[in-house]
């Protein structure tokens, strides 16, 4: 009965760990949200803020180094904010491009909803493509 009692407790330990890591996940996307607000707010008819707070925001709850925001217009993509990116390649993503195709914006402009990418230079290498 001891041994019954101890798995038990052992059981809702477990648990209660689990529900407090989802609080705390939960309080950190609220937080993040607050501050997305915040600047929207107070940058009113300016995007620049506001999408590079957005990004900033996501790295910190993904735990991300590096990347960029990017939004479609016309069939072409732009990079609207970048973080941890090299200057040239900051730039670069500034110009609008157009997606070559099963590319993952292509996916995007095709349809898909999501597309995740696990690992970029496998894909490519995996479509022929090295650039």
């Amino acid at each position: 009965m001891t041994a019954a009692l101890e798995d038990e407790n052992a059981e809702l330990r477990r648990a209660n760990a689990e529900l407090r890591q989802r609080l705390e996940e939960g309080l950190a996307r609220e937080a993040a949200t607050a501050e997305v607000l915040q600047v929207i707010n107070s940058s009113p008819g300016d995007l620049t803020p506001v999408f590079e707070t957005l990004l900033e925001r996501a790295h910190r709850l993904c735990g991300i180094a590096f990347g960029a925001l990017q939004l479609e217009e016309a069939g072409k993509f732009r990079s609207v904010a970048a973080r941890g990116l090299g200057g040239g390649l900051a730039d670069l993503l500034r110009e609008p491009f157009e997606p070559v195709p099963g590319s993952p914006p292509r996916r995007l402009i095709d349809g898909e909803r999501i597309v995740h990418v696990a690992d970029l230079a496998g894909e490519r290498a995996a479509a022929g493509r090295t650039e």
